[in-house]
């Protein structure tokens, strides 16, 4: 069984079920597309009864997600693979902090290794980025949000280390909620026949959730619940009308800071209780304008699409043949 860190560490909300169908497929296959017939260089300088001891170490500063998928991945290959994680997702860990330590038969924690550290730095670099943007932003009432722009098959891996980074999800796809663009809007006619062909649909829609509806959060999670509406807009005359013809919700694009903070305030005015979020052109030297500006949510597609890949190594200590 995995191990697990000593102490008390919050879990991440939502969480997918780490044992799931879903994930152990995945993980099967990331290891099949590495390996394929065989680690041709383990199995030709590794003798078969080598034992090795290893430490996952940190070379920056980093937020960890993704260490559960680190230890299944080895544990796929050899369950005697021994496990200690001294840093859980969510963490901060320090530059040359050691994230784990590994003991157990060489060959699988070599041919293990490329794909366990392939997942945890790429999450792990989602997590990071996310808390500076999420720091960047402390004081505020806004919240960050991620995006649909996720490399396929790993939304639901990268929106959990959003959340192991502090910040928040936005749909998980398109089942989640109406979120009205402008290219729908350009096939409805206008912003309130948009709204109206939405609103004209039931706002509840019981049905059989998905295998990845099933990753969503508890709470948010269910048969059969509310389904927000969310309109995109990009001036004046799109926002009054969207709010106008109803939006509980609105997403003001590609807007600079001065524009928002204008934007925001009649949005206000026009209705109090309207969710007020911001997208396009953020980044780490505006993100804090922005909240400033009164949004309640700020989504950023680098999140997930552009953060950099965690800096980390897999050293092997020491090595011998029982």
């Amino acid at each position: 069984m995995p191990a697990s860190v000593s102490g008390s560490v919050p879990a991440i909300p939502g969480a997918p079920n780490w044992d799931g169908p879903e994930i152990t497929l995945w993980l099967r296959m990331a290891l099949e597309e590495d390996l394929g017939s065989g680690d041709l260089t383990a199995h030709s300088i590794v003798p078969a009864g080598a034992q090795a001891t290893a430490r996952l170490v940190a070379r920056q500063a980093l937020v960890v997600a993704g260490m559960p998928l680190f230890e299944r991945i080895f544990h796929l290959l050899s369950q005697d693979v021994r496990i200690e994680v001294l840093f859980a997702d969510g963490q901060e860990a320090p530059r040359d902090a050691v994230l784990a330590r590994l003991a157990g038969p060489a060959r699988p924690i070599l041919s293990a290794e490329r794909t366990a550290l392939n997942f945890v730095a790429h999450l792990s670099g989602v997590a990071t980025l996310t808390r500076r943007f999420s720091e960047a932003i402390a004081g505020t009432k806004a919240s960050i949000r991620d995006t649909r722009k996720t490399l396929p098959l790993l939304r639901v891996l990268e929106k959990y280390a959003v959340r192991a980074g502090g910040g928040r999800n936005h749909r998980l796809g398109l089942f989640d909620e109406i979120l009205i663009k402008e290219n729908h809007i350009a096939i409805a006619g206008s912003v309130t026949e948009a709204i109206r062909r939405a609103k004209a649909e039931p706002v509840s829609v019981p049905r059989e959730m998905t295998a990845y509806e099933s990753f969503r959060a508890p709470a948010e999670s269910g048969a059969s619940r509310q389904i927000p509406i969310q309109v995109e807009v990009r001036n004046e005359a799109e926002l009054r009308e969207a709010i106008q013809a109803g939006a509980g919700s609105v997403l003001v694009d590609n807007t600079p800071p001065v524009e928002a903070a204008r934007l925001i305030a009649i949005a206000r005015g026009l209705s109090s209780t309207c969710v007020i979020e911001i997208s396009g052109g953020v980044n780490l030297s505006n993100v804090r304008a922005y909240a400033e500006a009164g949004a309640d949510y700020i989504s950023i597609g680098a999140l997930t699409h552009s953060a950099p890949a965690a800096d980390l190594s897999l050293l092997v200590d020491s090595s011998g043949v029982e």
